[in-house]
């Protein structure tokens, strides 16, 4: 008899639990190109740690499938310029490595800006990383936006 092995808890899902929003815990490592069943790769988010001229760190989300626009994500941030932040010193300015970074763990530490491509809205479900390498949470795109105080905009490369 085979047991359906169950994913330990990330912070992430407690923070979701404990604010009683649904979500699913995934295992999912995009790197390596295994995706588990009824996972698209344009479903999956990355959550990008920038800096501002005028606001100092801010939060990117665009599917992992597209490049983010600095120059539209710094207008609608009320910046002149963005810029990503150095990896060395992303662990430092967000709480998480590289590929780890989370909406949500950084929306509990900090209260930088977030912005969110449009595109989740329109998908209505997203899946960002779990705040681990190698784990994820599919989300609905409002009630994530909602959760951490995020904007939706047009911020995608065309």
């Amino acid at each position: 008899m085979t047991k359906k092995t169950k994913l330990k808890k990330t912070l992430v899902d407690q923070i979701l639990d404990k604010a009683k929003i649904e979500h699913d815990s995934l295992a999912i490592d995009a790197f390596a190109g295994k995706l588990p069943d009824g996972v698209r790769e344009e479903d999956i988010f990355k959550t990008l740690a920038l800096t501002g001229d005028k606001t100092g760190p801010l939060i990117g989300i665009v599917p992992i499938t597209e490049h983010l626009s600095e120059k539209k994500l710094a207008k609608i941030s009320g910046n002149k310029k963005v810029s990503m932040i150095p990896q060395k010193e992303l662990q430092k300015t967000t709480g998480y490595v590289h590929g780890a970074n989370n909406p949500i763990g950084i929306r509990q530490r900090h209260h930088f800006p977030i912005f969110i491509d449009s595109i989740a809205l329109k998908k209505g479900q997203m899946i960002v990383s779990a705040g681990e390498l190698g784990r994820s949470i599919r989300i609905d795109s409002q009630e994530l936006a909602d959760f951490v105080g995020a904007h939706f905009a047009d911020i995608m490369e065309i």
